[in-house]
């Protein structure tokens, strides 16, 4: 993505993110040789969690602070003193202070550390992140790679600027919280996936496993995914020619694993062209 894509994507001006630039709270990326700089998923995602903090009446000074400081404690510190400021103000104050307990409830307490470097997001993903967390805990071992990109594109649609951008994202938090079979499918997909990081493009594996993701997804997510892709036509996830964000989405994953991905989107717009 180019600076006005992340900037459009994230719901901030282009002169904001060249000021985040400037004080350090946003990675600036080098030049390329045409002298663009082009960012990826990881920026933006880092750039919705800055506006969301500060929506939150956070100062740029304390947003820092929480950015360096991933485990949570000190976001718990700084809301305590937030609170207790608006505590004392007018009613149009509430809502914020309702925000603010949300945003307390996602923090990491105990064992339980989930959401520890994607917050704040939504109540509804908070709970989804929570159970992504003990299943990667239950089955032991690294969290796999995929697993870690799927929540930050999750935590990414979760704070787009533009409703629409959520797309099939309720849908997919909705089967995946309240499905633990479901989410324990999803995690041997993603560790199959892992697998695929060093292959080729032709590996074998790819058709198969791109026909697994496919089968695995809810229903209502297949059909909405389907669907949209379908009537955005064939060039909308384009490796080379589609959006900024189709560009930094498969720039993400390794050859293999960006096949298996545009042939399980592929898959699913036939069989939404099919349904017509």
């Amino acid at each position: 993505m180019r600076i006005g894509e992340l900037a459009a994507l994230a719901g901030v001006s282009t002169r904001t993110v060249r000021h985040y630039h400037r004080i350090g709270l946003l990675p600036e990326p080098a030049r390329r040789t045409n002298g663009y700089r082009t960012y990826g998923l990881r920026d933006a995602v880092r750039l919705v969690r800055v506006r969301r903090l500060t929506e939150l009446g956070l100062t740029l000074d304390e947003v820092a602070d929480v950015l360096a400081d991933d485990a949570g404690r000190e976001l718990r510190e700084v809301l305590d003193e937030l609170d207790a400021d608006l505590a004392g103000q007018e009613r149009a104050l509430r809502e914020q202070r309702a925000r603010l307990a949300e945003l307390r409830d996602q923090l990491p307490t105990g064992a339980d550390d989930a959401g520890r470097a994607d917050g704040p997001v939504s109540p509804e993903l908070a709970g989804l992140l929570r159970e992504m967390a003990r299943t990667s805990a239950a089955r032991g071992g690294p969290e796999p790679d995929m697993a870690v990109r799927e929540r930050e594109l999750m935590v990414l649609l979760d704070g787009a600027a533009a409703p629409d951008s959520r797309g099939w994202l309720p849908s997919m938090v909705d089967a995946l919280g309240s499905d633990p079979e479901a989410l324990a499918r999803a995690y041997d997909l993603y560790a199959r996936m892992d697998e695929l990081a060093d292959a080729p493009v032709d590996d074998p594996r790819v058709e198969v496993l791109a026909r697994e993701v496919v089968a695995a997804l809810p229903e209502d997510v297949a059909r909405e995914v389907g669907q949209e892709m379908a009537s955005a036509g064939p060039g909308v996830l384009d490796r080379r020619t589609g959006d900024g964000f189709a560009r930094a989405l498969f720039a993400a994953y390794t050859p293999a694993q960006a096949e298996v991905l545009a042939r399980a989107i592929g898959l699913l717009a036939e069989r939404a062209e099919g349904a017509r």
